[in-house]
């Protein structure tokens, strides 16, 4: 995997750095804000951008919109988002087209479940961090599209959404991976999503349950 980093603290920048390439991947390029970001982007055509939310000059939401503008140019380069806090603006979007994860740096304590979404977003999927999702969940919807679906299936989804798999989930809850392979179909049916492949209709189901809590 060829990853560019985007991240303004140097020693952190360092880090994710050392542990990427410890990992036995390679580091293309490191820059500090985010013109430079989509330079290093264009110039390496990379697997993965790993990218800080806040970066210089405003220290808004330059990443995010780095984010978005990244997978519209450069739709073979996924975007890892790091951040201290927590901006949903543009996650339902991006979170549709794949290859976006969004993680926070204070709970990012174990190196094997970083590298683990990195390779997860990097090959086309998602990884979000619960206090996203809950930071979504928080938000009430209107009209919610997610009424059809039972408790224990909003479980599932919702861990959907944080870009676990199917045996992921059945740890998470104590249950076997057969029985939550039917609680996903039984969403997949509720939702009435089209049948073009299984992985496609996850995302699509993730989408509209972003776009509920927005």
């Amino acid at each position: 995997m060829r990853v560019v980093i985007a991240e303004d603290a140097v020693l952190l920048r360092e880090g994710l750095a050392g542990l990427i390439q410890e990992a036995g991947h390679e580091v293309v390029a490191r820059v500090g804000d985010a013109g430079a970001l989509h330079a290093v982007v264009a110039e390496h055509a990379p697997d993965l951008a790993i990218v800080d939310v806040r970066m210089p000059p405003d220290y808004d939401d330059e990443g995010m919109v780095a984010a978005a503008r990244i997978r519209v140019e450069h739709p073979d380069t996924a975007v890892l988002v790091l951040s201290q806090h927590i901006e949903v603006r543009h996650a339902a979007a991006l979170v549709a087209g794949g290859g976006f994860g969004y993680l926070l740096k204070d709970r990012v304590l174990d190196v094997d479940d970083f590298l683990d979404a990195a390779n997860r977003v990097a090959s086309g999927g998602s990884a979000l961090d619960p206090e996203v999702v809950a930071t979504l969940l928080a938000s009430g919807a209107r009209d919610d599209p997610l009424d059809v679906l039972s408790p224990r299936e909003r479980e599932v989804l919702e861990l959907m959404a944080e870009g676990r798999t199917n045996a992921g989930i059945a740890r998470r809850l104590w249950l076997t991976e057969k029985t939550v392979e039917a609680h996903v179909r039984s969403i997949l049916f509720k939702l009435d999503l089209p049948a073009r492949g299984d992985d496609h209709r996850r995302v699509l189901a993730v989408v509209t349950f972003l776009r509920a809590q927005s």
